[in-house]
């Protein structure tokens, strides 16, 4: 995160003095250099969580979302102090005063006073930084510390608005303008698409549930050619992993009722731990010119998850293995 930073500012900088050398001063660079760097950090926040509902691979970015959160913060405040240091700390008027009183024109669409915005923001990004410790969060109750959190979304149009005025005020350049735009066209997108795809998700789930599916765990708590048991309605089943695919059969061996569960996927077959019977994973039949067989159960894989019917199919019935990817 510091590296990207880093790099960010250096670019920002560097393309900043290009195109216009002497006529930009240093206090001038670091407002506009941290204030891009900052609405820049709060979309890639905003998209953290959308992205980690389609895809857990994003799961680590959400977990430490946090520490995103709280340096962005502290880089909006080093943008607001000079920002505030520049435009308003050279007369005799209070600078939060000057602030709020400087610009008058509240009833006016492009003239509004676009630094007021910032300051509000600001706010809600402090009270969301300072309270981004699980401290906070087992103190105020998940559903008050949710709530506050989800004030983000004032903050970031806040923001919008803010960035936007300015521009129109100051810059006159539809440069940045543009950029918002597509930004938050990315936030729209990912959160619609996340959504969309949870809705879909919890209807497959009530759907599932209703032919008589259980959810029981994912495929990351299962080792590669090992199973794991579940217990469900007077059921014992053994759901394997192996090949980069998932099935389940009962867990009693018809040697003498030893533990499938524990045993291993060796050469293509499910293998008991006591005796060394086998069985294919996918019909539950012991192969030629064996006989034994066991019962088979039907599984879905929904958004990472793994859900079997407790209902058993006859011994030796044929259930296709289902595909992790």
């Amino acid at each position: 995160m510091l590296g990207l930073m880093v790099l960010f500012l250096a670019i920002f900088i560097g393309v900043s003095l290009a195109l216009f050398g002497d006529k930009i001063t240093g206090e001038t660079l670091i407002i506009r250099a941290t204030g891009a760097l900052a609405i820049t950090m709060l979309h890639v926040i905003l998209i953290i969580g959308p992205l980690a509902r389609l895809n857990k691979k994003f799961l680590p970015l959400l977990y430490n979302r946090r520490h995103l959160g709280v340096t962005m913060f502290l880089v909006a405040a080093i943008h607001s102090v000079f920002s505030i240091l520049q435009f308003h700390s050279m007369g005799d008027t209070n600078v939060f005063v000057s602030l709020f009183t400087s610009n008058g024109d509240y009833f006016s669409l492009t003239g509004f006073p676009f630094q007021t915005l910032g300051f509000f923001a600001l706010i809600i990004l402090f009270l969301m930084a300072a309270t981004s410790h699980d401290f906070w969060l087992n103190t105020l109750s998940p559903k008050i510390w949710k709530t506050l959190h989800m004030f983000v979304y004032l903050a970031y149009a806040m923001l919008l608005f803010h960035v936007m005025l300015g521009v129109i005020q100051l810059e006159k350049s539809p440069f940045m303008v543009i950029l918002l735009g597509i930004g938050m066209i990315m936030i729209i997108y990912f959160h619609l698409k996340a959504g969309y795809r949870q809705a879909k998700m919890g209807k497959l789930r009530e759907k599932i549930e209703l032919a008589g599916f259980v959810q029981v765990c994912t495929p990351e708590e299962i080792d590669e050619n090992r199973a794991r048991l579940v217990e469900i309605n007077g059921q014992s089943i053994a759901i394997f992993k192996y090949e980069g695919k998932l099935s389940a059969i009962n867990n009693f061996c018809k040697h003498q009722n030893g533990p499938l569960s524990e045993g291993k996927f060796v050469d293509g077959c499910i293998t008991c731990p006591w005796h060394g019977y086998q069985y294919l994973p996918d019909n539950g039949s012991s192969p030629p010119p064996f006989t034994e067989k066991v019962s088979t159960y039907h599984l879905k894989l929904i958004d990472n998850e793994i859900w079997v019917n407790p209902n058993p199919e006859p011994e030796g019935t044929h259930i296709d293995a289902i595909l992790i990817s």
